[in-house]
């Protein structure tokens, strides 16, 4: 799938394998036949894909023309994409911090394939790098009668600048070429697959390389992961590893690497939020409007009974990277405050904000997160659009409006204009009075759906 894959942890993840499965590389499970996987195009013997070091056609598992009775009933353990409703992955990318986040929709899409029609889930992939939107893809899923998920496709939208650079990596199955397996639904040691199967155009082969794996997740040991190596299209390898009720675990090896920190409903846990993490939300919120007006006794005060709250929480042990991001985000916002910088607290608060919600998404709807979300990137819009900053209100913009299209309903035409305002009021004439419309734009989000008040 083309992600931006090549990470650093913000904490290092170890991989402890447990019992690997030894058995031997399977024989090739049926002749490929023409419909929804397509035939693979040969010329002399070549399968299209050049020289690329590809295995042997009797290792692969996808050989097979799969049928799609319930395709949307996914069941499969190692990619539970109908289960997962938000996963968060933490990394870093040529230094700079890397926050991946990926959203069942709730909505579905239908694809024609050689005279066929299949219902697929559809899942939505937003990177953020060094804070900015880098990437968005819609990807479409389905399981077939056998237990394995096939890909279907991804619409890709890579950002530069806060705009939409290209589409570099969009494919669709039975327009470009044919659907893919992504997961076998009993893999073992030297199966191989292609997640993505147009040479040319997109293409990953995966061979298994170990079973029974036990990785560290974010509440614990998980026993029955996999672990694999992918061949890209530029010939280079990549280690990833997938897990029960988690689906893609991490990807890459040693100082380039990217795991998930936290998934819902995996690890959502019973009960009320816990007063800490609402203590931790409305103080960073205090803290952005007291900064705004140099109030910064208020500010340590807030401050104080933040770190109180903070070190109460994760003294009972919670997930591990989203704890390093609270870290960072916490000390971030001491210097900033101690420094009496007003950008720089304003901007560290959002950041506390966020890695509040991460935690909270344990308890609360993902909706309701959203919604808080939603909030959070209105409060950096007044950042950006106060620092004049032109593509950084741009991708603001972009992201609020992506993460808008989670929902059923459409958001409000008022809304949506009010955004469009503050867009072109900075790249405008007048962006003073743009600062003053994001702002009240941000101050009347949080009064009508408390999310400053309930975050």
């Amino acid at each position: 799938m083309s992600k931006a894959r090549t990470l650093t942890l913000i904490v290092m993840l170890a991989l402890v394998a447990a019992g690997c499965d030894r058995s031997p590389m399977n024989p090739g499970r049926g002749d490929l036949a023409p419909g929804l996987a397509g035939a693979e195009r040969s010329a002399g013997g070549d399968d299209g894909c050049g020289d690329l070091p590809t295995a042997p056609a009797n290792q692969r598992v996808d050989r097979y023309d799969p049928s799609f009775p319930h395709p949307t009933q996914v069941t499969n353990p190692l990619f539970p994409i109908r289960e997962l409703q938000r996963v968060v992955m933490l990394g870093n990318s040529d230094g700079e911090p890397l926050r991946v986040e990926t959203t069942l929709l709730p909505r579905t899409k239908t694809i024609r394939v050689n005279g066929r029609r299949v219902e697929t889930l559809v899942s939505q992939y937003i990177a953020w790098l060094d804070g900015r939107i880098h990437e968005v893809a819609l990807d479409w899923y389905a399981q077939d009668d056998r237990g394995a998920v096939w890909y279907f496709g991804e619409d890709v939208f890579n950002y530069e600048a806060g705009r939409v650079a290209d589409t570099d990596g969009t494919w669709l199955a039975g327009r470009d070429g044919p659907a893919a397996m992504i997961m076998p639904p009993n893999p073992r040691v030297g199966d191989v697959w292609r997640p993505e199967n147009i040479c040319g155009v997109v293409f990953e082969e995966v061979i298994a390389t170990a079973t029974g794996v036990t990785v560290q997740g974010p509440r614990g040991p998980v026993s029955g992961a996999l672990a694999v190596r992918e061949l890209h299209m530029d010939g280079t390898l990549e280690d990833k590893t997938f897990a029960p009720h988690y689906g893609e675990f991490s990807t890459g090896s040693g100082a380039n690497l990217e795991a998930v920190a936290l998934a819902v409903p995996t690890d959502a846990l019973s009960g009320p939020t816990p007063t800490e993490l609402k203590i931790l939300s409305t103080g960073a919120s205090k803290i952005f409007r007291a900064a705004k007006h140099k109030n910064w006794n208020v500010a340590s005060s807030t401050f104080a009974a933040m770190t109180a709250a903070w070190n109460a929480y994760r003294g009972r042990g919670v997930p591990p990277m989203l704890e390093a991001q609270m870290n960072v985000a916490i000390d971030e916002l001491d210097e900033a405050l101690d420094a009496r910088q007003i950008a720089a607290a304003r901007q560290a608060s959002i950041d506390v904000g966020r890695a509040s919600l991460d935690f909270q998404l344990q308890f609360r709807p993902r909706t309701k997160i959203d919604v808080a979300h939603i909030g959070l990137w209105l409060k950096q819009l007044v950042v950006d659009a106060a620092a004049r900053d032109r593509d950084a209100v741009r991708g603001d913009v972009a992201t609020i409006r992506w993460i808008q299209s989670r929902f059923e309903r459409p958001s409000e035409r008022d809304f949506d204009d009010q955004l469009s305002a503050v867009h072109d009021g900075v790249l405008g004439a007048n962006p003073a009075a743009a600062v003053e419309r994001a702002e009240r734009l941000e101050e009347h989000h949080a009064q009508t759906s408390g999310s400053d008040s309930d975050m």
